[in-house]
């Protein structure tokens, strides 16, 4: 044990580090308080009737009626209790709270990666804190994102896994890359998955090609074998997510079109407008190394202090304190200190000034074939991160690569990058540790680095407008609304427009020169090392804590004390009005509410109290998608509302403001019995059927399904009547009387993968009508019908997830047994 402790020390004491770190930064967490993180709010909305009956019944429902009429639960929240990541994300959880556990993962992945490529510990924690800290890593948690970031800080670990295979330690390479690729498929966020393929193609290319070039087919075809066998087994390990959220993709709206008469409609995925919303600027790129060159976050914050040009401007204007008047400049014409070409932003993507000039220098003095796979990955992925701004690569990709139109905000593939540069930084100061190359021509490479970078940030500092224009496209708009305001004196427009700019001159002056100060220590230091003026372990240190403190102050710019909140501030987010009270007082278990007070489809708040028609989700059903571009975008379909079952609508009153509530009578109820039948010959003539139609008293139904339908045996169902018995989520039951065969239609959103009807016991078919609702024709008498969610990709895919999580465990077990017998004989 004491050799082990002795071994193992220096890895133990860095751990010991990164965890003191994560909790300085995050010391609120301390005091018992989590972070106020929109996104995470708004899905513990959506999430609000899953847990209510987890906590009920201690297991999650499969679907949920909370929005959007009702939809699988898979994307929201579902257990996986056959799946070993589950336990392992949250073990992390219970040890390390939100959202040290997150940032902990990013640092000890990036630590065993650096490891594995034989760098120095001290300078591995330096390289492990340049790629945790980087800001975009800490925005996304700010934001929300948690799934994201949870599947970013599992890259590294998987990389490391691979690099292992390939040289040589099959087991316990293909062992880590199987569990932690299995942790990132666990993380459920698909895109990042997928731009991490991407890298990993690239990677095996180069791989492949030095394996022909150097006569090593055999090691490699045996490392691609474990590494093939790692793939299936975090696939296996995953069956249960996988499997339901390839069956729900293909129906959600990242899946084929319904309709065909609108040509703006995509056909097969999401439209270019949608996917390139949030795409980098070319320009903007060097916020890598200048953070708020672009001005920083979309905001006023730098504006609305008094030593701003802005603040002086419109002081002069107003007369006294003109806070409110930016404020109100910034909501109504888009004044603010970011100026790039985003619709906004939370921050750029930062890597650090020391990092960037430690790439240059790796791009001069790295030898290992890693730096052009870290080069090509890096240059390919700018470029599709540029978007609409440099379409000609995304366009190829967007429209010839596999999958890659179903995610939106390209940009966001800057993440991996984010991890590739910090890499190759710090191999280059490896390769000057270890270097073969004279000191002169590693000081001459130094500099050249130093020279780019610095001479970069310094241009910056003193001549910042002969590069950038520190304005949008939207400038002459926003000078024009100005002169408005101004009563058309155009001179105070200009005015108060070139004080803006004076200030986004001055944020980007500043933070160059903050950039030159961080390139000039780190060139210090690294010059020391290679000269031999200063102890090698001490450089590592203090250039470890260079880049920390570069880092951390950028970072706190974005995530700070200010973003966290009490625990009983976090759980009453959502406060309950007095309208929301009056409709909970209904006991009637399955109505749903149509809340105008909201961003109704892009706002999740209501779904805290109530079952209602909107709601938020990126990945809803394309059926209810288009549901809402006809029926709801431009006037809102009433016969829609009634087939919905929308029992009340909240509505504000535009003189007061005031919130009211108005009981809509002639809702649907949960089920009816109807008299006719209309068929659609596909789902346009559907959709247009149900612009005007009564919903109580006919159904609209494509003809695909007219052989489900016994027309000879219906009537008009006079005296029938169906009723709803019991409600569970994915367990709805109903009895009904009928003297002959009817066609019942049920206020429940139709999704055939996975409910299933059963009469009496026995299972029946049922069909789709009304363009999103279930119907189905019922024998006559006195029955019970019931709708169960049972899908088979779920539960046959936790079985598979089982036995996959049993040989992950078993393979990983006997290679740390291997390694630990191959280290007593050696």
């Amino acid at each position: 044990m004491n050799n082990w402790l002795k071994a193992n020390g220096i890895h133990l004491a860095i751990i010991g580090f990164f965890v003191i770190i994560c909790f300085v930064y995050f010391s609120p967490v301390l005091q018992g308080k989590g972070l106020s993180q929109n996104d995470v709010l708004q899905a513990k909305a959506t999430a609000k009737e899953i847990m209510d009956y987890k906590a009920k019944d201690g297991r999650g429902p499969l679907w949920t009626n909370q929005m959007f009429g009702g939809m699988p639960a898979y994307q929201i929240w579902v257990q996986h209790p056959y799946n070993v990541g589950t336990y392992v994300i949250d073990f992390m959880k219970t040890v390390f709270p939100d959202p040290v556990d997150v940032v902990l993962m990013y640092l000890l992945g990036a630590y065993l990666l650096f490891c594995v490529l034989k760098v120095n510990p001290l300078l591995a924690a330096a390289g492990a804190v340049a790629v945790a800290f980087t800001s975009y890593n800490f925005i996304i948690i700010e934001a929300g994102h948690s799934n994201k970031a949870l599947a970013i800080s599992y890259i590294a670990p998987i990389i490391a896994g691979i690099i292992l295979t390939l040289r040589g330690k099959y087991w316990l390479g293909g062992s880590l890359t199987a569990l932690f690729l299995a942790l990132e498929i666990r993380a459920n966020h698909i895109q990042m998955t997928y731009y991490l393929m991407i890298a990993l193609l690239i990677f095996m290319g180069i791989e492949l090609y030095h394996a022909v070039k150097e006569k090593k087919l055999a090691q490699m075809g045996r490392a691609i074998g474990f590494l093939a066998i790692a793939l299936v087994l975090s696939l296996m390990v995953n069956a249960g997510k996988l499997w339901t959220t390839y069956e729900y993709g293909k129906e959600s709206n990242r899946g084929k079109s319904n309709l065909t008469t609108d040509s703006a409609e995509e056909k097969n995925g999401l439209s270019k407008e949608y996917a390139y919303g949030w795409s980098q600027g070319v320009a903007e790129c060097f916020t890598f190394v200048i953070p708020n060159l672009y001005g920083g976050p979309t905001g006023i914050d730098e504006l609305v202090k008094p030593e701003s040009n802005t603040y002086k401007a419109l002081q002069s204007v107003t007369g006294g304190d003109p806070t409110q008047a930016i404020q109100q400049l910034a909501g109504n014409i888009g004044l603010q200190q970011y100026w790039g070409e985003k619709p906004f932003t939370s921050g750029p993507y930062y890597f650090g000034a020391i990092v960037c000039f430690l790439f240059v220098f790796g791009l001069l003095v790295v030898r290992s074939r890693l730096k052009w796979w870290i080069l090509a990955t890096t240059i390919l992925f700018m470029l599709l991160s540029f978007g609409k701004n440099f379409p000609l690569v995304s366009d190829l990709f967007f429209e010839y690569f596999p999958m890659y139109n179903k995610f939106r905000a390209v940009e966001s593939i800057l993440a991996i990058v984010g991890l590739m540069v910090p890499v190759l930084a710090f191999l280059a100061v490896k390769e000057a540790q270890e270097s073969t190359l004279d000191q002169k021509t590693l000081v001459k490479k130094l500099s050249i680095a130093a020279g780019i970078t610095g001479g970069f940030a310094l241009l910056v500092a003193v001549m910042p407008t002969a590069f950038f224009s520190f304005t949008n496209s939207m400038h002459g708009q926003m000078v024009q609304a100005l002169t408005q305001i101004a009563q058309n004196n155009a001179s105070v427009a200009h005015s108060i427009a070139n004080a803006l700019v004076e200030d986004r001159v001055g944020i980007a002056r500043a933070d160059a020169l903050r950039s030159l100060l961080f390139i000039a220590i780190a060139y210090g230091l690294v010059w020391a090392m290679i000269t031999k003026k200063m102890g090698l372990q001490m450089v590592m240190i203090l250039l470890g804590l260079a880049v920390l403190i570069d880092m951390w102050q950028v970072d706190r710019r974005y995530l700070n004390n200010k973003n966290f909140v009490s625990k009983a501030d976090l759980e009453n987010h959502f406060q309950a009005r007095e309208i929301d009270h009056m409709i909970l007082a209904d006991k009637d278990p399955d109505y749903r509410v149509l809340d105008l007070t909201i961003s109704t489809f892009s706002d999740a708040s209501a779904s805290q109290f109530h079952k209602t028609v909107g709601g938020y989700h990126a990945a809803k059903l394309k059926r209810y998608q288009e549901l809402i571009d006809k029926q709801f975008s431009k006037s809102i379909n009433q016969d829609v509302l009634d087939m919905l079952n929308t029992k009340y609508i909240i509505m504000q009153d535009p003189q007061n403001g005031s919130v009211k509530m108005q009981r809509n009578a002639t809702a649907a109820g949960h089920a009816w019995i109807v008299q006719t039948v209309q068929f659609a010959k596909d789902a346009d003539e559907e959709m247009k059927a149900i612009n005007s139609f009564d919903p109580k008293k006919e159904a609209i139904v494509d003809v695909r399904y007219k052989g489900l339908i016994d027309e000879k045996r219906l009537s008009p169902g006079a005296g029938a009547f169906i009723k709803l018995d019991s409600y569970h989520p994915d367990h709805l039951v109903y009895s009904y009387s009928a003297p002959t065969d009817v066609i019942a239609v049920f206020s429940e959103i139709y999704y055939d993968k996975g409910w299933s009807m059963y009469v009496d016991g026995a299972k029946k078919p049922y069909f789709r009508a009304d363009y999103v609702l279930r119907a189905a024709q019922l024998e006559a008498g006195n029955h019970k019908v019931e709708f169960k969610f049972e899908p088979v990709s779920y539960y046959a895919g936790e079985k598979i997830s089982l036995a996959g999580s049993i040989l992950l465990i078993a393979g990983l077990g006997f290679a740390l047994y291997s390694e630990k017998k191959k280290g007593k004989n050696q």
